[in-house]
């Protein structure tokens, strides 16, 4: 990162620009919406931090092609970029007709509100949120997340989080972006624009938001190693991603960036292609549900597609060995773009449920009365939670698998959760193959054979 060196006048200048800029902040919230007919201009709460404080955003428009601009990923130390891109959409609130008609832009000033409160580049649990992204589904192995980082100006640290999307904002993130078409990062303060790694689309759109913010482009961050970066995880994705870096470390620098948003808007028609469909065990997946496959867990959590995806009244489903997996376009304001269908419900689901005290060593769900003891509970924590699983149906029963063998299950609303009988470590536990389930659930009901499975 760049040191800037200022004079006393100069620095109380800057403090004092700050100060009004972080006030505006503040009042966000409160600030009146004016849009102007036939734009819409919507607040949005996206969900809550780690110590509960709010993740919110607005958004400006209804087009089909979604594009969002986050602030303070870095809380504290980049609190300029909260002054800035909390300025952006004061901006656009009160000029909704800014933005392109074919663009719906969405405007998160404050990614990691605990970092600020805080008054570190942490969040609440001592993580660095743009080392704790899953980048394996990118070209360039050198980014792959790692637990120990090069952080602020290089320094190593074990800021990368205990796993990969382990932190709530983290996850948060991750899920609204599923169906987004462009993401820009604001951080501070190199005086750059840089895009994800190997992605063209990223690096076509950060030199023109470098040519109208006046900032330096550069293909690709030189001064260390970023590993787990938000950027690198959403151009692995097919979401053209780019970070500006501010050139100072204190000013919002508002007019430079509208600049460069406003050019970065202006182009997304031209430069941003849409999420294409892709091709798993020779099966075309959905694009958007594509993305959700992969960032859960791809293959080794879901298995392969069974085949290709339906279109419902309301959106697409595609079935996988192990899932189903639903595409919602009435979502995309929220971070369930993308759901995991209630498998475990429709088709274990027990006819009386029996709630159960809680238990010592175990985690506890008082919304339905279960316990999940290890080595579920920490699979069910570290493979993506309540989006993902759901929450338990009933205890632990101990049955036996395919094969005769014996083996332990417990029943969640979206998935099933198996382990040998001894096993006492995640790497022991799978899902059961629901998708598999359901598809010859299916099939036996068919007009050809009218019978049905039980």
């Amino acid at each position: 990162m760049i040191v800037m060196r200022h004079n006393s006048s100069q620095l109380r200048a800057r403090l004092a620009a700050l100060s009004v800029a972080l006030l505006l902040c503040l009042f966000a919230g409160l600030s009146p919406t004016l849009a102007q007919p036939g734009v819409p201009v919507v607040d949005l709460t996206l969900g809550s931090s780690t110590q509960g404080r709010p993740i919110t955003a607005i958004r400006v428009g209804s087009g089909p092609r979604k594009v969002v601009l986050v602030g303070a990923t870095h809380g504290y130390p980049e609190r300029n970029t909260y002054a800035l891109v909390t300025q952006l959409a004061e901006h656009f609130r009160r000029d909704p007709a800014a933005v392109p008609p074919g663009i719906s832009l969405y405007i998160i000033p404050l990614l990691n509100p605990d970092g600020l409160e805080l008054q570190s580049r942490f969040n609440a649990n001592g993580v660095d949120l743009n080392r704790n992204m899953d980048t394996a589904a990118d070209d360039c192995p050198q980014n792959d997340w790692q637990p120990i980082v090069a952080g602020a100006y290089g320094l190593t640290a074990e800021t990368g989080g205990p796993y990969s999307d382990s932190e709530v904002e983290s996850r948060l993130i991750r899920d609204f972006l599923l169906d987004a078409d462009a993401v820009v990062f604001f951080h501070s303060n190199a005086g750059v624009v840089f895009p994800a790694c190997a992605h063209q689309p990223s690096a076509d759109l950060a030199r023109i938001y470098a040519d109208g913010a006046g900032y330096v482009f550069i293909p690709q961050w030189d001064r260390y190693v970023i590993t787990g970066g938000m950027s690198d995880w959403a151009g692995g994705l097919g979401i053209t991603a780019l970070i500006p870096e501010l050139v100072t470390g204190d000013l919002p620098e508002f007019e430079q960036n509208l600049g460069g948003v406003q050019a970065t808007l202006n182009a997304v028609e031209s430069i941003v292609p849409p999420a294409e469909p892709r091709v798993e065990g020779g099966i075309e997946v959905q694009p958007i549900i594509w993305r959700a496959w992969k960032a859960w867990g791809g293959q080794a959590l879901f298995g392969q597609p069974l085949g290709p995806a339906v279109k419902t009244a309301t959106g697409w489903s595609q079935r996988f060995e192990r899932a189903r997996l639903e595409y919602l376009p009435a979502q995309t304001t929220t971070t369930a773009p993308v759901q995991s269908a209630l498998l475990g419900r429709e088709l274990f689901g027990p006819e009386v449920d029996e709630p159960e005290a809680p238990a010592e060593g175990a985690r506890f769900f008082p919304e339905t009365q279960h316990n999940v003891r290890q080595p579920f509970a920490d699979f069910w924590q570290i493979n993506g939670g309540l989006p993902i699983f759901g929450l338990p149906l009933g205890p632990e029963q101990q049955t036996s698998d395919d094969v005769g063998a014996p083996v332990v299950r417990q029943v969640f609303e979206r998935a099933v959760l198996e382990r040998p009988v001894a096993a006492t470590s995640i790497f022991e536990v799978s899902l059961v193959p629901l998708g598999r389930i359901e598809w010859a659930q299916i099939d036996a009901r068919s007009i050809q054979t009218g019978i049905q499975a039980r």
